[in-house]
């Protein structure tokens, strides 16, 4: 096994997924995390569709290394019933997704051909 320095991590993506049922609960979320983090990160589309890799419709929230700890913990505690897909961004997008990804809440299959 080849290990890798923490320093290859560029920056870090969120992914929160929800679905009709759960879409105004993930728009709340959506409102707290702009209340709460601000400029400090950046909150991508919301996707009522599935989009790239994704199984189900979501939004990207993006953010530093610097800010994993803080972010990956606010999201651990606020997620409610939605799940959040996490990963690191090294410049190698499967990798990322495949082998790297972290989950609050529920995992699901990602789309990976849509990354090949």
């Amino acid at each position: 096994m080849t290990f890798r320095d923490a320093s290859a991590i560029e920056s870090w993506h969120a992914h929160v997924y929800f679905d009709a049922a759960s879409r105004d609960a993930a728009w709340a979320l959506r409102e707290q995390i702009a209340a709460h983090w601000g400029e400090q990160l950046q909150i991508g589309r919301f996707h009522e569709r599935p989009v790239g890799p994704h199984p189900q419709w979501s939004y990207q929230l993006a953010f530093t290394q610097a800010q994993f700890a803080d972010m990956v913990g606010w999201l651990t505690l606020n997620h409610g019933a939605l799940d959040v897909f996490l990963h690191p961004n090294t410049g190698d997008a499967l990798r990322d997704h495949r082998d790297a990804a972290v989950w609050i809440g529920h995992s699901h299959e990602l789309l990976l051909k849509a990354l090949m």
